[in-house]
């Protein structure tokens, strides 16, 4: 997804924070889904096009079905949308309450993808201009980078198990989530061997070999940053207000 806008990486983690905040705090459907919209909106203007995200969320869609379901089954009260004999098994309340949760997970799938926008130097500059410790900075940071460093190993390894002619889709669930288990090992076993490598160059470059780091630039908030703050703030108030309103 690349980068479209020039907005301080701080406006972008500004905005993060507070759609993510939103979508934990407010339980409504309907201000809910324009929370996403909002989110969806504001990635379409950072990165050009959505689709590329839709994309990657189509992957999970398995995954926020089992948590609707999960959400659903265990939530009591309500009317019976789906029972065996006398027990109820899905209610109007547990299924509003899943979909609840399908939402925020996806308000904040949708708001992270904002800081993929953002090049990862930026991203450092401007928590560091925000006093984050430049050492925390750099670890979050990494994390991120991380994760598609991850996913990229762990196609890898199930494209090699393919070759050797194992059909994934027609293995059963079960015996297919012990296969997954065994992959565990050696993805663990690189992912320490890449945080070495990481954190020897890390020593040969004399991290942390001074109290205070420099840089060659400083970010300055532009009006445009300004003008995006006082928008979403804006939103954040009205939506918080019709929260209550709606409570």
């Amino acid at each position: 997804m690349g980068t479209r806008t020039s907005l301080d990486p701080r406006t972008k983690l500004y905005l993060v924070l507070c759609l993510s905040t939103l979508g934990v705090a407010v339980t409504d459907l309907r201000l809910l889904l324009v929370i996403l919209a909002a989110a969806a909106v504001a990635v379409k203007a950072a990165a050009g096009s959505i689709l590329n995200l839709l994309g990657k969320l189509k992957r999970f869609i398995f995954l926020f079905l089992i948590i609707v379901v999960i959400q659903s089954v265990f939530t009591r009260g309500g009317t019976a949308v789906l029972h065996l004999g006398q027990i109820n098994i899905i209610t109007d309340t547990g299924l509003v309450r899943g979909v609840q949760t399908l939402l925020r997970f996806l308000i904040v799938l949708v708001a992270a993808a904002l800081m993929a926008t953002a090049k990862p130097r930026d991203i450092i500059q401007g928590m560091i201009q925000l006093k984050v410790p430049p050492e925390l900075a750099f670890m979050v940071t990494m994390a991120i980078r991380f994760l598609p460093l991850l996913r990229d190993e762990a196609v890898d390894m199930l494209t090699a198990i393919q070759l050797r002619g194992v059909n994934l889709k027609k293995i059963p669930l079960l015996r297919r989530l012990k296969m997954y288990s065994y992959l565990l090992a050696p993805l663990l076993i690189s992912v320490l061997l890449k945080a070495r490598d990481l954190s020897l160059a890390m020593e040969m470059r004399a991290f942390r070999a001074f109290p205070r780091r420099t840089s060659l630039r400083t970010l300055v908030l532009q009006p445009a940053d300004y003008l995006v703050m006082a928008m979403v703030t804006a939103f954040a108030v009205a939506v918080a207000a019709s929260a209550i309103l709606l409570s």
